[in-house]
């Protein structure tokens, strides 16, 4: 699972017995991969183990509120043909999923007989990895000896990537940044002094970019070393053989899960307030034999504005979506994946093609789990939640502070989740992506921001027989003589999170600045100095007739503020 949920249990997902124990390291046998269930679980909790330290290490030595603090990040373990075994349990789904896919293309560019101790991989084509171009996928190959035997990657929201600032304002994805093929950023150790000189003279921030890809590379480096130790200990020569049997024990039990649902075709639709127009997104969900057909046809067209997807973070959070109802606790590697077809027609909002512009492209990726479950719902109604905010909401500012230095800062925050079949939704958090919000004395600690108010908006979640999550209102001003500018990556502003059996809707979320609405929430704004901006994220919708909620829980409601009395 992604966005902080449990990894899964390998041992006890169709076991076989046998006597096999971990050889000694001495023995210098070539072994199958473990069957007994006891050692495959410690096996893959030492794998689990391994990825985590990955990611410890790549947030202890960021540069960057982004990923230390939000935990806008991904990590996790290849093998030789780049299948992901593991991941790591911080990170969200539009990352660790499309990093998946991205793997492939890393080793079609990039073949193993090319590879040598020491080089590191980078890229951050959309089209190939996370869907835009400030999301950096870097790859470390590990050896032992002169055999490569596995890959780490991770993927992380940099500081800044060149080009236009984060918004969705540009036309054509040039706008946007620099754009990195795949390449060496190390090769044999060496820095490739070339790129590095271009991504210096095309970043505003190029110590902070700089340094977090570092970071990224310390972590491989972290979990090459981790891995190679558990791979010696269990007398393990090759990856691929415990590969197998984690994913293909993921793979049976995936397929186990689909083949239990009732078979059927399930539609259903939702909309986006989009940039300058709504967004359409329609999927049909048909469940056939252990396999689950996915298919977005009849979806908006693409945007003339940077809100578009491309079908690499298109299929990261449909898996995603898919897995939350259907088998949420086995793990999420290569065989989670392949019992999934899912399709989206070229040119659509889902299957952009190039040059479109992308930087926005969470805003309507992030629906795709609520219009899965809305669909598959109707099969399984007690295992899905009502709609949500939908998305994180990115507020980016840049400008000049007092001293007349410039300055470029993005931090996250969420409205609230739809309600559940037997709870209220959660308030002020981010789902499906799992980023955390930045703590104020962060922010004002790093930029020129001074937030004024961070507060829970009552009376935002969506009314039901359980209450969705309320949004929250954040209220900031900037240190400067000039204005800024402000770019707020934000939806259900027009359209609100619909609710599901008879669930209310969530409240609407607005951006304000001195009070007065924006034509284009969206847009990105030049504010005057001084000026108060306010953003008020929206709540989640209701699950069930709000005439059978209990009466306790609307007294508690009513005690911590959280509805307005009569």
């Amino acid at each position: 699972m992604t966005a902080r949920r449990r990894s899964g249990q390998i041992g006890r997902v169709g076991a076989t017995r046998s006597s096999l124990r971990p050889p000694s390291a001495k023995s210098g046998l070539t072994v199958p991969a473990p069957t007994n269930p006891i050692t495959l679980e410690i096996c893959w909790n030492r794998l689990v183990g391994v990825v985590n330290e990955q990611a410890a290490a790549l947030q202890r030595t960021s540069f960057t509120s982004i990923v230390r603090e939000a935990g806008d990040l991904s990590a996790g373990v290849f093998d030789c043909r780049g299948f992901m075994v593991a991941q790591a349990v911080t990170g969200t789904p539009g990352h660790i999923n499309s990093m998946a896919l991205a793997m492939k293309h890393f080793l079609a560019a990039c073949p193993l007989e090319t590879l040598r101790p020491g080089d590191v991989l980078i890229t951050n084509d959309p089209w190939l990895t996370s869907g835009h171009l400030n999301d950096v996928t870097i790859c470390s190959p590990i050896f032992r000896d002169k055999e490569c035997i596995a890959f780490f990657a991770s993927t992380c929201h940099t500081a800044d990537i060149g080009g236009h600032v984060l918004s969705a304002e540009a036309r054509e994805v040039y706008e946007e940044g620099l754009q990195i093929p795949i390449m060496k950023l190390y090769e044999a150790g060496r820095p490739n002094e070339g790129l590095i000189a271009i991504i210096r003279a095309n970043t505003r921030l190029p110590e902070m970019v700089l340094g977090d890809f570092h970071a990224q590379i310390a972590g491989g480096a972290v979990g090459g070393e981790r891995l190679l130790e558990f791979m010696t200990e269990f007398g393990l020569e090759r990856l691929e053989p415990l590969a197998d049997e984690i994913i293909g024990r993921t793979e049976r039990a995936m397929r186990e899960a689909i083949r239990a649902l009732r078979p059927g075709v399930y539609t259903n639709e939702v909309t986006s307030d989009g940039f300058d127009e709504p967004i359409t997104i329609r999927v049909r969900c048909e469940i056939r034999g252990d396999e689950l057909l996915v298919d977005y046809a009849g979806s908006s067209p693409a945007s003339r504005r940077g809100v578009n997807v491309v079908m690499n973070y298109t299929e990261a959070y449909t898996t995603y979506g898919v897995k939350v109802i259907v088998s949420p606790d086995v793990p999420n590697n290569e065989g989670a994946f392949r019992p999934l077809r899912i399709t989206a027609p070229p040119g659509s909002i889902l299957n952009v093609q190039r040059p479109a512009a992308v930087a926005a492209r969470h805003i309507v990726g992030h629906f795709l789990p609520h219009v899965i479950a809305g669909a598959l719902g109707q099969a399984l109604p007690d295992r899905v939640m009502a709609e949500g905010s939908a998305n994180i909401w990115g507020i980016q500012v840049s400008g000049k502070d007092l001293a007349g230095e410039p300055f470029s800062y993005i931090f996250f925050s969420s409205g609230g989740t739809g309600a559940r079949a037997i709870k209220d939704g959660l308030s002020a958090t981010a789902f499906p992506s799992g980023v955390l919000g930045t703590p104020v004395e962060v922010i004002e600690n790093l930029s020129p921001l001074i937030v004024e108010r961070k507060c829970l908006r009552d009376d935002s979640g969506g009314p039901g027989k359980y209450r969705g999550g309320l949004g929250q209102t954040i209220a900031f001003r900037v240190r400067t003589r000039e204005p800024f500018a402000a770019s707020i990556l934000c939806d259900r502003t027009v359209h609100p999170a619909a609710g599901f059996r008879g669930g209310g809707p969530g409240a609407r979320g607005a951006v304000l600045i001195d009070g007065v609405a924006p034509a284009n929430p969206k847009a990105e704004q030049l504010v005057p100095p001084g000026a108060l901006v306010e953003v008020r994220l929206p709540g989640g919708s209701g699950y069930g007739p709000p005439g059978e909620r209990d009466p306790e829980l609307i007294a508690r409601d009513l005690l911590e503020g959280y509805v307005r009395g009569a």
